[in-house]
């Protein structure tokens, strides 16, 4: 009897939790009302509505052509520009915490150089303070990748940077694979006596070479098995057809056996989908003769890719934008080196655009994330056209990674990952007021803005 009661109890606190004002307002369409809409794809609209409805844009347009819902909840943003948010094309958010601190570093795996079997979502850290921090300044989405110190380290994940679980954050887990080809990944440190294969580029080209060759044989393997699994399986059907009374003949008595499967590796069988086309190899190098050569290769295998870095390649843009492929940079903060002219890298965006390449932005830091609108900003200063770098942190990496269906716009049917900002986002001195990402309105506070107001009147 006890029990009923408390049954009876425990779901008429559940019905009315359920229809209390609160779940109640949050079922509501959410009117973002007389700000200015910077839309990427379809041009500004000075005063806007932007309605968000079941965590997606349900309308966008000009206040007077809008019908705003009447249970909708309403948002003055006048005087603030709206953005969609921004997308970091490579970061370690969530693969590491405090860099001195190797306990908490999960970036790379360095027991080897060839680990395409390497997963960031087995690593990926929801929890992280770094995250609330990096969405503070307008980042909603990443491609967190692992580092760079091996060719091939793993396989990069499309993350948004919000939500109750890692599955949440999580949206795409194996969108690309790095393939790092700048000097850094020689083994060649500690002296001579300490140097192991591969220490020069030359070994880094052959060791990847025999790698896909290695694949590409292991791919026709399996493919031999299929083929001797399917006459095998046709054989036997054919076999039990047979009239039961008929005299088998000698080949008959001589049972089949069923072929034996290849042994799994999962080191090439993480490359085969790459090798097929299906998913882009990010091709890292940032001086002209890394670029060419690792370009070379992709060539050589047909491999899908996309180029990042090239921070020092200035002297082949030519043959860069010759390529018809993305270009990810960065970081824009990189000093020249001594043979170049002092804006080489902070011009570099501006040349590639310049060239019809088309360019995103990426902090390639955890802990730097947070400044990916500074970098957009600051490549402005040297050429780059504002609007183009507005897209290349919006609607340029969401058509990279293959999400422009959802994310990089301010498009009606899109995923509501929206900015609203107290002026120009890719200008330092502009605050962020409020970030939305699937409709959710994200709490603006992290472990900074806390240590802020702990301290400031202290």
């Amino acid at each position: 009897m006890r029990t009923n009661s408390f049954s009876r109890l425990l779901m008429l606190g559940l019905a009315a939790l359920l229809l209390s004002p609160a779940a109640v307002a949050q079922q509501k369409p959410l009117v973002l009302r007389g700000g200015k809409l910077l839309t990427v794809t379809h041009g500004t609209i000075e005063y806007g509505v932007l309605i968000i409805e079941n965590g997606k844009i349900s309308a966008v347009g000009p206040a007077n052509s809008v019908k705003i819902p009447k249970d909708g909840r309403v948002i003055d943003v006048s005087g603030m520009t709206v953005y969609p948010g921004l997308i970091d094309s490579e970061t370690q958010l969530g693969l590491t915490e405090i860099q001195a601190e190797e306990t908490t570093n999960d970036f790379i795996e360095p027991s080897d150089e060839i680990m395409p079997h390497m997963h960031v979502y087995d690593a990926f850290h929801a929890e992280s303070e770094l995250i609330p921090v990096t969405r503070y300044n307008g980042v909603t989405n990443a491609i967190v990748a692992p580092g760079s110190l091996d060719t091939l380290p793993g396989q990069d994940s499309f993350v948004q940077l919000a939500g109750r679980t890692q599955e949440d954050f999580l949206l795409v887990r194996d969108i690309a694979m790095p393939l790092n080809f700048s000097g850094e990944q020689r083994r060649n440190q500690g002296g001579f006596e300490r140097r192991k294969f591969p220490s020069t580029r030359m070994g880094l080209a052959a060791q990847l070479r025999q790698v896909f060759l290695d694949a590409q044989d292991y791919a026709q393997k399996w493919t031999d098995y299929e083929k001797k699994k399917a006459d095998y399986e046709k054989s036997n059907s054919d076999g039990a057809a047979k009239d039961a009374s008929s005299k088998p003949d000698d080949k008959d008595k001589e049972k089949k056996q069923a072929p034996m499967p290849p042994k799994r590796d999962l080191k090439l069988e993480a490359l085969l989908p790459y090798l097929q086309g299906k998913k882009p190899v990010v091709l890292g190098a940032e001086e002209a003769n890394d670029l060419q050569t690792a370009v070379g290769l992709a060539h050589e295998f047909n491999l899908k890719f996309v180029l990042n870095h090239i921070s020092h390649s200035q002297s082949v843009l030519d043959y860069v934008a010759s390529l018809h492929v993305p270009v990810i940079v960065g970081p824009i903060y990189e000093e020249p080196k001594p043979e170049e002219r002092y804006d080489a890298v902070y011009s570099l965006p501006a040349q590639l655009n310049k060239r019809g390449v088309k360019i995103a932005f990426a902090s390639y830091d955890a802990h730097n994330s947070r400044n990916l609108p500074y970098q957009a900003g600051f490549a402005t200063a040297f050429g780059l056209p504002p609007d183009e770098a507005l897209k290349a942190i919006t609607i340029n990496p969401a058509e990279i990674w293959g999400v422009a269906d959802s994310l990089g716009s301010l498009d009606v049917g899109k995923t509501a990952n929206l900015v609203v900002a107290a002026g120009d986002l890719l200008d330092v001195k502009t605050d962020v007021k409020q970030v939305f990402i699937a409709g959710k309105e994200i709490p603006m506070k992290n472990r900074q803005t806390d240590l802020r107001d702990r301290y400031l009147n202290q």
